[in-house]
């Protein structure tokens, strides 16, 4: 059964004489002084507030774009200090390209070509008997080609066995350690040896090796061999044309060093704490970290196109691309590293997050814990005194398991992708460990009902009493 709609007022020339008259809507009564003034500090506060917020967006926008912006320069003057700074960092960098088959070839070609040019007949007949000599030279006066030709091959393949073989890498990498002052010299204009600066490019000096193909072509039976003057060739490990003018960038990114990477995180931080949402700041500050870093390793893949093209002549493409690629590798893995950081940290944000795919998400971790929980005391597993303790710290224990893994990031001394998949993993593994011990809250017991004859005590409002009756003055 419904009520029945109230009546609408009469209108007056509805209205008969002696009716009674509709009220009268009663005047607004004035404000008071002191209600003016508190609604006039009202108006003041909210007139105020809006552009304080809108000024710390601003300010938490510049933070955020600034922190992303110095994220991929952060991990090129990381990069750079490690081989300016570090003698270990690089050689272990340009140790592989002793195996490097391109940049064996191209060490073999230009040996043997030098060794070759001062290799001929006439050479070769002096380690006759004088009384041989005018016999033999008649017999091979046809024959030069040939064994010009037979010449070539046999010095280009002790040449070939040289820069294959296990002193050819102990060379190279001793060479690389003590001439790493003349790479930083190359790369930043400051700071030879069988490395050398020519037209801004890296040169070394291949002297060493063709000394060693002497003394190989010596023991085959080449006695001439020995006869070969010094011969230094260099070969060009790095050049570009525009090494000269980046030499202002690399000396500022390495002064920057491992500063840059803080300034850049505490940009980041500062515009997460001073945005409005601060979990949305979170994620976007992540990801256009990520986004930005990224955007670098696709630079490197563009700019090694640029390199290979202005390579000066005589230059072995293949191995000036290997020397690209071996120079560059502890770059690209930073690279990655940081856009697996900033998807992780992401995530994690988002996940921790109110929204509806969260919850639903951390709803079924939280069933799936509760449903192992449960199976462990059934079994007899019980945490003791430890369930309470973790049930009450468990932020603490969140935050401090939070902090455990970024100072483990923080604290490793060359992380790279799967060291982050791994942080990520053993952070999760904690916070379920943490899920499982912390006992459940305890459901709060509902009290007696009240029986009959129970008074109301002090403070309960007494009920409305009985309606009159009939009679009932």
């Amino acid at each position: 059964m419904t009520d029945d709609p109230r009546p609408e007022d009469p209108r007056p020339e509805d209205l008969r004489p002696g009716d009674p008259r509709p009220a009268e809507p009663r005047p607004a009564e004035p404000l008071g002084p002191e209600e003016r003034a508190e609604l006039a500090r009202l108006r003041a506060e909210a007139a105020a507030r809006k552009p304080r917020y809108r000024l710390r967006s601003l300010a938490a926008a510049v933070l955020i774009v600034l922190g992303c912006v110095l994220a991929p320069l952060s991990v090129v003057s990381v990069w750079v200090a490690d081989i300016a700074g570090d003698t270990d960092r690089y050689v272990a960098t340009v140790a592989p390209l002793a195996s490097s088959v391109p940049l064996q070839d191209a060490v073999a070609d230009l040996a043997a070509t030098q060794v070759t040019q001062r290799l001929n007949i006439n050479d070769l007949l002096q380690q006759l008997a004088p009384s041989e000599r005018p016999l033999i030279g008649r017999a091979i006066s046809g024959l030069s080609g040939p064994i010009n030709s037979a010449v070539a091959d046999l010095v280009r393949t002790q040449t070939k066995n040289v820069v294959s073989s296990q002193w050819f890498r102990t060379f190279w990498i001793q060479a690389n350690r003590s001439i790493h002052s003349t790479v930083v010299k190359a790369l930043t204009g400051q700071g030879g040896s069988a490395v050398q600066l020519v037209d801004d490019a890296v040169v070394i000096d291949l002297a060493p090796v063709i000394d060693q193909v002497k003394q190989r072509l010596v023991g085959v039976g080449v006695t001439a061999a020995a006869a070969i003057p010094e011969i230094h060739t260099r070969i060009t490990v790095l050049s570009a044309e525009n090494i000269g003018a980046a030499k202002t960038w690399f000396r500022l990114l390495r002064l920057a060093g491992d500063w840059l990477p803080v300034i850049a995180v505490l940009l980041g931080a500062g515009g997460v704490l001073l945005a409005a949402r601060r979990r949305r700041a979170l994620v976007a500050t992540a990801l256009g970290a990520a986004a930005a870093t990224l955007l670098l390793g696709l630079g490197l893949v563009v700019f090694r196109s640029f390199y290979l093209d202005g390579l000066a002549a005589g230059v072995s493409p293949a191995a000036a691309a290997d020397v690209y690629d071996k120079l560059v590798r502890f770059l690209r893995t930073t690279v990655w590293t940081v856009v697996v950081l900033g998807v992780a940290v992401a995530l994690g944000a988002w996940l921790g997050g109110p929204g509806r795919r969260a919850t639903q998400l951390r709803g079924g971790l939280s069933d799936g814990l509760a449903a192992s929980r449960s199976a462990a005391d059934r079994a007899g597993l019980r945490t003791g005194p430890v369930g309470p303790w973790v049930r009450r710290y468990r932020s603490a224990l969140t935050w401090l398991c939070i902090g455990g893994a970024g100072l483990a990031l923080a604290l490793w001394s060359y992380p790279t992708p799967w060291v982050v998949v791994g942080l990520a993993l053993a952070l999760l593994f904690a916070l379920a460990v943490l899920g499982l011990l912390a006992e459940p809250e305890p459901e709060s017991e509902p009290g007696p009902e009240p029986g009959p004859g129970d008074e109301p005590g002090p403070g309960d409002e007494p009920g409305p009493g009985p309606e009159p009756g009939p009679g009932t003055g």
